[in-house]
């Protein structure tokens, strides 16, 4: 298992969505693009929330993403420019401690940043793991 130091580029990103039709599409447009490992696509929740002034109940999707800190600006504006809400809900939360194999998968799956080359990016192959 490796410690937070050794992991702290890697985060799980919540998302919800309105549809399980919506959420799939987001999941496919991230992993095809490669800025998340694996998308999961939880069962359909009902949210309550405050939108508005309003207390608001919807049925939604959770979406749990697995990526790395340089991949967030861009999965949050891919998923932004996708999705039908007006204020997505992207919060990245960061992995304390993952197995070193998996987290190898992880990082080879996402689309790495070269240091001292912004915006230019270098990708590897995984390992053939499941989120």
């Amino acid at each position: 298992m490796n410690d937070a130091s050794d992991a702290e580029a890697v985060v799980v990103v919540l998302m919800t969505a309105a549809s399980r039709e919506e959420a799939v599409r987001i999941a496919q447009m991230l992993v095809g693009a490669r800025l998340a490992a694996c998308v999961q696509v939880m069962p359909e929740m009902e949210s309550i929330y405050r939108w508005e002034g309003e207390v608001r109940r919807a049925p939604e999707v959770l979406l749990l993403a697995k990526t790395t800190v340089a991949c967030f600006a861009e999965l949050e504006r891919e998923v932004r420019a996708l999705h039908s809400y007006e204020t997505p809900e992207i919060i990245a939360l960061p992995i304390n401690s993952v197995s070193i194999p998996y987290l190898e998968w992880l990082t080879g799956s996402v689309l790495q940043r070269r240091s001292g080359q912004p915006g230019e990016r270098a990708s590897s192959a995984g390992t053939g793991s499941a989120g």
